[in-house]
């Protein structure tokens, strides 16, 4: 099928464009849409059979959930059960924005949008466009990333389109996605409020607002249980393999270095993600590509997607992968790089 490609401004985004989307939507289709976080693939969530279609396109195995995005707080009554006091003073802190909270389902739910489990991820996003698709499609949109299972998300239409052209109904450009990396999971039906996905509210945010957070063990584990969406499988990988370095700042580049050395010896073409300040200091000879400079987290959370899919069509067999503080966003960056890398990870 040809993918109709819809462009709109983010500020003030064309209602009779969104509402040519919205009737694909309607239709049981597929449309991609931009977020302030990452592109999603968006269906009717309340529609098993269009759902079956996004895991399809996406390749995307049957047991991993999808987040439920909202255009107004008060859809959340009729896609939840109950919402716990913890979950109110999240939504009313945090919404619209870049936070889904899990909440007990409820019946109208399909098992299909859920993976089979007792509850369901909801979002109101903080991106205009998203929210008017939303209301124009008159339903709640299930929409994981507009990406092929297991590639690095999008955050602008061109990705989108190098992986799903041709197997979605239409996408809706609005440039480019300003945080860059995926929404905070909160699991809201546990006692305390469980971090299930570091994202762009960060950890330390939520501490501020609820004064305790459980940090979900899960997090550090390749072989996760899917208690919410993009917690099981490996995610976000370049084409080749990428190790991870979690070292301190001073020793990135002799570790570098002697990596480098290591994959020249097997005839190996490397490339390096890394910060400006380290890349100065490694030689011409591997394909670089820059997470910012002075290893600012948010820098490195806006660039990483299009960073990692900068090498699909270098000349590389390897990629070495520079690793940030886990202050604020760099908890969401060093999350997605120990996915990407398959925890293939270089300690100290």
């Amino acid at each position: 099928m040809e993918t109709k490609h819809f462009v709109v401004d983010r500020n003030s985004p064309d209602r009779a464009q969104l509402s040519e989307a919205a009737v694909y939507i309607k239709a049981g289709a597929l449309v991609a849409f931009p977020t302030e976080t990452v592109y999603g693939l968006g269906a009717d969530g309340l529609n098993a059979a269009a759902v079956e279609r996004i895991y399809a396109a996406k390749g995307r195995p049957s047991d991993n959930p999808l987040i439920l995005h909202i255009a107004d707080r008060q859809e959340v009554a009729r896609l939840a059960v109950s919402i716990p006091a913890n979950a109110e003073v999240l939504m009313k802190t945090f919404w619209p924005g870049p936070l889904t909270v899990i909440l007990e389902r409820a019946a109208i739910v399909p098992d299909r949008t859920t993976g089979g489990l007792d509850t369901v991820a909801i979002r109101l996003p903080d991106s205009s466009v998203a929210r008017e698709l939303i209301r124009l499609a008159g339903t709640p949109l299930a929409a994981p990333s507009a990406n092929i299972s297991g590639r690095p998300s999008p955050t602008n239409a061109a990705d989108v389109l190098a992986d799903l052209a041709g197997k979605i109904a239409a996408v809706v450009d609005a440039g480019d996605c300003a945080i860059g990396v995926e929404s905070t999971i909160v699991d809201c039906t546990t006692p305390v409020p469980t971090l299930l996905r570091p994202g762009g509210i960060t950890l330390e945010q939520l501490l501020a607002t609820l004064g305790e957070v459980e940090v979900d063990a899960a997090l550090a584990a390749a072989d996760a249980a899917p208690r919410a969406p993009g917690m099981k499988y490996t995610h976000y990988a370049p084409k080749v393999p990428m190790t991870l370095l979690e070292v301190a700042p001073a020793e990135a580049v002799p570790v570098l270095l002697r990596e480098l050395a290591g994959a020249e010896k097997q005839g190996l073409r490397a490339g390096v993600v890394a910060f400006d300040e380290t890349l100065a200091l490694l030689p011409d000879k591997p394909v670089k590509a820059s997470l910012g400079c002075k290893r600012d987290a948010g820098e490195a959370a806006a660039r990483l997607y299009t960073v990692l899919r900068y090498f699909d069509d270098k000349p590389v067999d390897v990629i070495y992968a520079e690793g940030v503080s886990e202050q604020g966003l760099g908890l969401a960056v060093m999350n997605r790089l120990r996915k990407a890398s398959g925890y293939r990870i270089i300690k100290k």
